[in-house]
């Protein structure tokens, strides 16, 4: 990733005015009102909603389509990289006629293809301890696609402090996990929900765990693992369904095996 000093954030898209649903709407959601779970109430609150995903690579991407194609409002992406060859085998919101594109621009044209509807927010910038909270303050929710401890435990922190949802997820090579942090709030023993830090204490030494480009990945594992973290989003904004809170799910994608490993405050 390249650091810049400026920040421009040029928005695409309609502002959400209200959440009424017009005609074209109601068509192209279609599939969802009739879901009582979700009805047209649920369709609405995701029009209202306002969620920032951190990383338009290979988590972002299937996160930002899913999102857009299910109407949600608006939609912040955080990234300060440009598409790259190397990128296309797993980042499939981008193309081959973007390559040397800023990632946000890229991210921005698809999500316009898939739902015009859809208000975008842009942020070139790499997420940091000091940017991060007046970001996370904006939304109402955050996905964190991101590939790094550093900014992974800068995000927790921030969406912690202004007390935000947060979807947070890794992979590696053939396998990744997703949970949902809401250590504001307590849960039904009335005990607090769990943060990242209950999780990972600590980063691992430098070096330990290696990047993507040293040690690869499958390309389709990051849409699986970034479509679960696109689905419990969904859920909490929604209010519907067992939010993966207190849970880590674990996909093993050379078995085909899921697993759910239950974590607590320390």
């Amino acid at each position: 990733m390249h650091v810049h000093d400026k920040v421009s954030c040029p928005l695409y898209g309609p502002a959400m005015t209200n959440a009424a649903l017009t005609d074209e709407e109601l068509e192209r959601y279609a599939r969802h009102i009739v879901l009582p779970e979700i009805g047209g109430s649920g369709q609405q609150k995701l029009k209202r909603a306002r969620v920032l995903v951190i990383g338009a690579g290979g988590l972002g991407a299937p996160v930002l389509e899913y999102l857009a194609a299910a109407g949600v409002g608006t939609l912040g992406i955080v990234d300060d990289d440009d598409v790259s060859l190397s990128n296309l085998q797993r980042q499939v919101i981008h193309g081959s006629d973007t390559i040397g594109m800023a990632k946000t621009d890229s991210a921005s044209a698809a999500i316009m293809r898939i739902n015009p509807n859809v208000r975008v927010e842009l942020h070139r910038l790499r997420l940091t301890e000091q940017n991060a909270p007046a970001l996370v303050a904006q939304y109402d929710i955050v996905v964190d696609g991101s590939d790094n401890f550093e900014t992974r435990y800068a995000l927790a922190d921030a969406c912690a402090q202004e007390k935000k949802p947060l979807v947070t997820a890794a992979v590696g090579r053939f396998d990744g996990s997703v949970t949902v942090l809401k250590p504001f709030e307590t849960g039904a023993d009335g005990q607090r929900n769990p943060g990242y830090r209950d999780l990972f204490p600590e980063a691992p030494p430098e070096g330990l765990v290696p990047s993507c480009a040293v040690a690869g990945i499958v390309g389709a594992l990051t849409g699986v693992v970034g479509t679960l973290e696109a689905m419990e989003a969904i859920k909490l904004i929604a209010g519907i369904g067992e939010p993966l809170v207190g849970r880590l799910l674990l996909y093993d994608g050379l078995t085909a095996r899921f697993d759910t490993v239950r974590y607590k405050a320390l």
